[in-house]
């Protein structure tokens, strides 16, 4: 589990080689990064991305070893048939677990289905969560554009009343996501707020949209290359809330230097938060 803020990237199908964007925040420098099991089979018989049939045991240890080797933190993003309200949803979310585990990775990510209710949700994932706490691995459930900060605060107080109360499960903030969403449309900063206090945000998806698609732009490429206003307000409140989770840039844009741009954009804003709240504290101190 990491103590800091990580910020990193994520394989995408749309690399040439599935494992160029590993290779990329290597390059960079990068502490974080996310494994997304997404991979497109066309017509003609050929195929973009990777899943985790592809990856061999022995694979998985060099995996490992990588992340190690580099201090990178590990995240493993489940494939978007991951549903857990369905049979196979639940079989490839264990098969997550058992990647995140090979891997070292600290967390699994799944995304949050409200169609059945809160209770439902909760009843058909609680064998992934006992599963996840088997192995050691954290589950944290992301914001869809179509799910609500109520949504959130909802599930998280039926957790809070049930045998898994202190398991490893917190929220994935997605702010390309909670840009979308209708009642808080091109206002993320709004979602979060809503959510509460309640509910633990243990992971984030960083990205852009001008509130008309799903468009996964990179950081400071969107409405924040001319204010970058929200993104500061992102920070300020995962400072409140002591966040020290990992920030994923979920994109894979060209050129990846994109990346290395946001990323630096973001740890100044990240680093020159800690600064000023260490310089209040020294003022705060009595003189010896």
């Amino acid at each position: 589990m990491t103590n800091r803020i990580r910020i990193g990237n994520q394989t995408a199908f749309s690399a040439a080689e599935s494992l160029a964007p590993l290779e990329f925040a290597i390059a960079q420098g990068f502490d974080s990064f996310e494994w997304f099991s997404d991979k497109k089979y066309y017509d003609d018989g050929s195929s973009r991305g990777w899943g985790f049939s592809d990856m061999e045991p022995a694979e998985r240890t060099r995996i490992a070893c990588i992340g190690k080797e580099h201090d990178i933190l590990y995240t493993v993003h489940v494939p978007w048939q991951a549903n857990p309200l369905y049979e196979q949803g639940s079989e490839l979310l264990m098969e997550s677990i058992d990647f995140a585990r090979d891997i070292g990775a600290d967390l699994i990510n799944l995304h949050l289905y409200m169609e059945q209710g809160p209770d439902v949700f909760l009843e058909r994932l609680a064998p992934v969560i006992s599963y996840a706490i088997k192995n050691g691995v954290r589950i944290a459930i992301e914001n869809t554009p179509e799910t609500s900060p109520g949504d959130f605060r909802d599930f998280f107080a039926r957790l809070a009343q049930s045998e898994f109360k202190n398991a490893p499960v917190g929220m994935c903030l997605d702010i390309g996501h909670a840009n979308l969403y209708e009642h808080t449309h091109n206002d993320f900063i709004r979602f979060i707020d809503e959510l509460g206090p309640e509910v633990p945000i243990i992971h984030t998806h960083v990205h852009e949209n001008y509130g008309d698609a799903d468009r996964h732009m990179p950081l400071f490429t969107g409405p924040a290359k001319e204010n970058d206003g929200g993104i500061r307000a992102f920070t300020k409140r995962m400072e409140r809330r002591g966040y020290q989770g990992a920030m994923v840039l979920e994109v894979w844009p060209q050129p990846p230097q994109l990346l290395t741009e946001a990323e630096k954009r973001l740890r100044s804003m990240l680093d020159k938060r800690t600064d000023q709240r260490q310089s209040q504290g020294k003022k705060k101190s009595p003189s010896i």
